[in-house]
């Protein structure tokens, strides 16, 4: 039995490496697992229930769910790189979830957290992918550099992330996907010793997070 489960699963996995259905390119690591780990969840209920058959099925099965997972979640972040283009935008995918970062310095001005008017545009075009793709909880987070208090670090962060999240909210992206956050000078994502880190510390990042 065990040698069965094992040849289900990689065979899943071998699956796994055939074209994305939704991208036309290759899968992409996590699709891959997420097919495999899918196969080998499915391939154990299976057993249980059906002995060496239901290990069969249920790896098929499993392998499909798992892999339709990590196929959503790339068709988005291709999407969303074909949206921003040129923006400053950065659209990352890391453990099945995907990243967007947006620098302050082209959301708000300093200190601000109206959003820039130039920057609405950018802002309505992922609004428009995250409602095509509503199977993904929206969370929205804001930073700061580490100048200033914490306390008004804190409040900043969230204003900006709120000022985002109420924008998307304004374009149709329904309210209970959303989540909002601000983590003030927490977690920096380069040095706040230069003036060129901070820059990038101040930022807003929106994290797509499958809801199943």
């Amino acid at each position: 039995m065990k040698k069965l489960i094992l040849t289900a699963i990689m065979c899943s996995f071998l699956g796994a490496c055939a074209t994305n259905p939704y991208t036309g390119e290759s899968q992409t690591s996590k699709t891959v697992w997420g097919t495999g780990i899918g196969a080998a969840a499915g391939a154990g209920v299976g057993a249980l229930i059906g002995g060496k058959k239901g290990a069969l099925i249920g790896a098929g099965a499993g392998a499909l769910v798992g892999g339709g997972t990590g196929a959503y979640m790339d068709v988005q972040a291709k999407k969303l790189r074909e949206e921003l283009v040129g923006t400053g935008v950065q659209v990352t995918i890391q453990d099945g979830k995907v990243y967007l970062i947006m620098p302050g310095n082209i959301t708000f001005g300093t200190n601000e957290y109206a959003i820039q008017p130039t920057f609405q545009p950018v802002l309505t075009s992922i609004a428009k992918v995250i409602k095509e793709y509503n199977k993904t909880l929206v969370q929205v987070t804001g930073y700061t550099d580490s100048t200033g208090s914490a306390a008004y670090n804190n409040t900043l962060s969230l204003q900006r992330a709120t000022a985002v999240s109420n924008y998307l909210r304004m374009q149709g992206v329904s309210a209970d996907r959303l989540i909002v956050d601000g983590a003030g000078s927490r977690n920096p994502i380069a040095s706040n010793a230069t003036a060129a880190g901070r820059e990038q510390n101040r930022r807003v990042e929106i994290v797509l997070l499958n809801k199943q």
